[in-house]
């Protein structure tokens, strides 16, 4: 069952790169990404985090490449992964030129951070000989010397003149298959830089609040930085950054983009906070199946609501939904309609199984 958004939002219209298989920009989903936080030098266990990555639902994964020996790692990582590669680089063009060499999808640079236009010229040569995209990724925290001695400290204005002059340095290599970031890890100031950068190019963009911290307080200020820019149709991509498993990353990122009815992927579910009134244990209900029902990736809207006040209500609007009843007999509604009694200690095996039902149905 779909319910039609109370508000449609209107995509920003960006030019469409190909990182791999995915395409970034245009009308293309939101994608969302994550991090590696293994050695990439232990080829197994970079291996095993990016797979984890992928099932969690990471449609593009970054790994570091800070030496010789990394970079050329992952000509054998890509062998084993199924999302595309984004190769980390920092400071050595030849780093780049490795990870373009060895696989990688797409090379996150600063090309101001790189040196002469040589070494640039020959970074863009091996991006282009191996269908290899760009990103250009500007951080408050590393911003060119130059500018921070011009406007005295990052600010919006700071973050876009580094992002317009990296810009200028691939355009005048005639190359244009590259998107760009302006993060920081202040909430306003990264809405703000990407808001002013919206105004001004086409190109596609990569949304995060970087080194956002914890996972409750790092979630909540990418939830708000990132909600509020794509509440205004800004943003292609997106990387919700916490100190916690790259996994973790995934979740948020699509929970954020479900939230807003930008993409839909596996079970949503609706719940109340649970109170006096409730007939079963709501909170407990709503963990055990979130755990059960990880594992399906058909989009499905499921609401567990403990009592009659507004239980049928959220039912009516939602695939599958439990609503608490007296004496133990809770209301089953499929598709808006009411279906069967269930017992309270039968909830769990029974929205399981009409969620299982329900998705062969869809996939069928």
């Amino acid at each position: 069952m779909s319910v039609r958004p109370f508000r449609d939002i209107k995509r920003r219209k960006t030019k469409v790169i190909n990182v791999g298989k995915v395409k970034i920009g245009g009308d293309n989903p939101i994608s969302v990404q994550s991090m590696t936080n293994t050695l990439t030098t232990d080829v197994k266990a970079t291996i095993n985090q990016i797979n984890d990555i992928a099932e969690e639902g990471a449609d593009i994964v970054r790994v570091s490449c800070p030496d010789e020996n990394s970079s050329k790692a992952l000509k054998e990582i890509i062998k084993h992964v199924s999302i595309p590669v984004v190769a980390d680089i920092h400071f050595h063009y030849k780093r780049a030129i490795e990870a373009a060499e060895n696989g990688a999808s797409c090379l996150r640079i600063n090309p101001g951070n790189i040196g002469d236009e040589r070494k640039i010229h020959e970074v863009l040569k091996a991006a282009k000989n191996n269908n290899c995209s760009i990103r250009i990724g500007v951080n408050a925290g590393s911003l060119e010397k130059d500018i921070l001695d011009e406007f005295k400290e990052p600010c919006p204005e700071a973050l876009v003149k580094s992002a317009l002059r990296n810009i200028k340095i691939l355009e005048d290599k005639d190359f244009f298959n590259f998107k760009i970031s302006v993060k920081s890890s202040d909430v306003f100031l990264s809405i703000a830089a990407y808001r002013q950068l919206s105004k001004v190019i086409d190109y596609p963009l990569h949304l995060g609040i970087t080194e956002a911290g914890s996972f409750v307080s790092g979630s909540i200020k990418s939830s708000i930085g990132l909600g509020s820019l794509l509440m205004d149709g800004i943003g292609d991509t997106i990387r919700i950054s916490l100190s916690d498993n790259p996994t973790q990353e995934v979740k948020i990122g699509n929970e954020i983009l479900k939230s807003l009815n930008l993409r839909n992927r596996g079970v949503k579910i609706i719940s109340c906070p649970s109170c006096a009134r409730q007939a079963f244990q709501v909170i407990d209900t709503v963990k055990i199946l979130e755990e059960k029902l990880a594992h399906i990736k058909t989009p499905i809207t499921l609401s567990i609501i403990g009592c009659v006040v507004n239980g049928p209500g959220e039912a009516a609007m939602t695939d599958i939904g439990i609503t608490g009843g007296g004496k133990g007999n809770n209301m089953l509604y499929l598709s808006g309609v009411q279906n069967e009694k269930v017992l309270t200690d039968d909830i769990i095996n029974k929205v399981v199984s009409e969620v299982e039902k329900k998705v062969s149905e869809l996939e069928n």
